[in-house]
């Protein structure tokens, strides 16, 4: 092989060529590489991060939901108690309103079964005495016919 001038000067240009690549070119160029594995792993940091913070939302987000649940149950159970007190009470309520009109029926036949005995023993007394004035053909006067009925509504 022929080592001719032209050989050198490509020899010689590439050797200034690579000097010139690793002194200004390389640097940059491996700062920029460094970087964007830098910012590469910096990602998938974060990504991992992210991860479990995901991870640790969705924990908290499902004992959340539990304890909304179990609270929600809670209050319904006392919903369903106080509903059962107040039907209690109303019960008992009623079974005094009851007990009252029952009393105040009672109270109401009882004294209208004394006018009706009262009305009755008059109305006894004045046939009594009707019959009794036909009896002896001779008539009573008012005064003492009045008398007479109230003496017999009071033995009656």
């Amino acid at each position: 092989m022929n080592f001719n001038a032209t050989l050198i000067g490509q020899t010689v240009a590439f050797i200034i060529f690579v000097w010139f690549c690793m002194k200004f070119v390389w640097p940059p160029l491996m700062n920029t590489i460094e970087e964007r594995q830098k910012r590469i792993a910096g990602g998938l940091a974060d990504a991992d991060r992210a991860a479990k913070d995901l991870e640790l939302a969705q924990a908290k987000a499902t004992d959340q939901l539990k304890e909304a649940k179990a609270k929600a149950n809670e209050i319904i159970e006392q919903a369903n108690k106080r509903k059962a007190q107040i039907v209690d009470e109303a019960k008992v309520e009623a079974d005094a309103e009851r007990a009252n009109i029952i009393a105040q029926g009672k109270a109401e036949i009882e004294a209208e079964r004394n006018r009706v005995k009262e009305d009755l023993r008059k109305q006894v007394a004045s046939l009594v005495i009707t019959g009794a004035e036909q009896i002896l053909e001779r008539s009573i006067d008012e005064a003492a016919h009045s008398d007479i009925v109230n003496k017999l509504v009071a033995e009656i």
